[in-house]
């Protein structure tokens, strides 16, 4: 059964603007599905050999069909590209092609050629709000613009959060019992090892390297850890790897789509404190670095270090969601001083609100005094308030603090 995702609205807004349509994600998070409520002809070039064909013939011939069109997988023969532009290009109308794909092509030809003509779209895995694990309660968009309700305890306890941590959002995983769960997330990140990664750029890499950095991702998610760092934590046998060899692992690995990227914020400042510019990385998916370490919930729970950067991850990837659509971005804020903030949510207004992400109510008083003292350090009058300051945890219930500051179970959130 289809389950509605959040993207099949704004998937829609953005057919009625744009020519073409890219739907960009990792394997498995439910692209075709998705594009499939919407389009009105398919082909897909993944697993229809006769189109293959067709495209080394005449290109032309694949987009001929009742639009919206989707071309599913199209990466696989980018040459398509071309002529999908000039087709575009003769009809002047908007939504006439849908692409998915689940890696960037090398290239990246869209990019140099596809301004005025296309809108991108980046489909993530199910939040859990998506996958009916979040009492909706409290909305990003109502935070953002200054509004917070208390509200009830959601009803995601403990043990649950860490089981659907395990497990992830992947449409056709989340409701497989845990084992099975844990056991697809395994094949598929061996599946990145063996072969996915070779098919982005064409460099074959030894499948026990590409799994001790895909740990080493595990081990430091959601910190803005150096490449050198990795390369270190990465080292085999055979000895150290090099940052290059690192470095173009992780871009091959973001091409993929099964790394992201959390940016800095950058905004005005009321001290002189010097903000730090390194990203935070994390995986398309919580549950792959789980697989990456072959953990399982009881493992977690014992190790609360480790548990906690996969909640905040878990928390980047629903925050993620919601901020799509409300055309907003999640950042983090790192400062010189070493004062850290995990989630800045900040939408094209310039509308924003700040988030630490606690597993537990004993970790609440900290991470408030974090807030408030980031607060006094950025400039108001030239940013803004914020809407909100907020931490959000693992479990019980949402109320304000005398303090101003939110404190937000991540099983009451919603876009």
């Amino acid at each position: 059964m289809y389950q509605r995702r959040i993207a099949q609205t704004i998937l829609t807004k953005r057919l009625a603007s744009s020519r073409v349509l890219v739907v960009e994600g990792p394997k498995a998070c439910g692209k075709t599905t998705l594009a499939r409520r919407v389009a009105r002809s398919e082909v897909l070039l993944d697993v229809d050999a006769n189109a293959r064909r067709a495209v080394a013939l005449d290109p032309a011939l694949v987009l001929e069909g009742k639009t919206p069109r989707l071309i599913d997988e199209w990466q696989v023969e980018p040459a398509i590209w071309n002529h999908l532009r000039r087709a575009v290009d003769a009809r002047g109308r908007p939504g006439q092609f849908i692409l998915t794909g689940s890696a960037v092509p090398v290239d990246d030809i869209t990019r140099h050629t596809g301004a005025g003509r296309i809108s991108r779209l980046r489909l993530r895995t199910m939040s859990l709000f998506e996958s009916g694990h979040s009492s909706a309660k409290v909305s990003l968009r109502a935070l953002l613009a200054g509004r917070f309700a208390n509200c009830a305890d959601s009803g995601l306890d403990f043990g649950e959060m860490v089981e659907r941590l395990c497990i992830g959002g992947w449409p056709a995983h989340y409701k497989l019992p845990l084992k099975a769960a844990l056991n697809a997330q395994r094949d598929y990140l061996h599946e990145i090892q063996r072969s996915d990664i070779a098919r982005v750029d064409g460099v074959r890499r030894d499948p026990s390297m590409v799994a001790r950095i895909l740990r080493s991702l595990a081990r430091n998610v959601a910190m803005p850890v150096t490449v050198r760092t990795i390369a270190a934590d990465a080292s085999g046998t055979n000895g150290a790897l090099s940052d290059d060899t690192v470095r173009d692992c992780l871009s091959a690995l973001c091409r993929l789509m099964i790394v992201e990227e959390q940016p800095a914020w950058f905004t005005h400042l009321r001290s002189r404190s010097v903000l730090r510019k390194s990203a935070k990385r994390h995986f398309a998916d919580p549950s792959l670095a789980v697989a990456a370490l072959g953990a399982t919930p009881d493992r977690l729970v014992g190790d609360l270090n480790l548990l906690g950067l996969l909640f905040e991850s878990l928390v980047f990837r629903d925050l993620s969601v919601y901020a799509d659509a409300a055309d907003a971005q999640v950042y983090h804020y790192r400062d010189n001083t070493g004062l850290e903030v995990d989630a800045v949510v900040e939408d094209r207004s310039g509308a924003w609100c700040a988030l630490e992400v606690k597993l537990g109510a004993d970790q609440v008083d900290e991470a408030a005094a974090t807030l408030l003292k980031f607060r006094e350090r950025v400039n108001l009058k030239k940013r803004g308030a914020p809407g909100a300051i907020g931490v959000i945890v693992s479990t019980g219930y949402g109320y304000q603090r005398k303090d101003g500051v939110a404190v937000i179970p991540v099983g009451a959130l919603c876009p």
